[in-house]
């Protein structure tokens, strides 16, 4: 009649330990989701930027200097 008792008690430990285990892993995703998105929303800010500095160089008639990055007057 004690089996029953442990085996539960058991039972809900392991239970325990695994939603633990999953909720860790899960945040642990979450977090290097989140790191990438934010890099990734970076890079296509500042792409844009430089594709503003590009179109506004043109047309002024300017040259673009690509090695560079930058306009330069002709």
């Amino acid at each position: 009649m004690t089996l029953w008792p442990k085996l539960l008690g058991g039972a809900l430990l392991v239970a325990a330990i695994a939603w633990a285990v999953l909720q860790i892993r899960e945040d642990g995703a979450e977090s290097v989701k989140t790191a990438i998105e934010r890099q990734n929303n970076e890079a296509a800010s500042r792409a844009h930027s430089k594709r503003n500095d590009y179109d506004s160089c043109l047309a002024a008639s300017w040259l673009w200097n690509f090695g560079a990055g930058e306009c330069d007057r002709p």
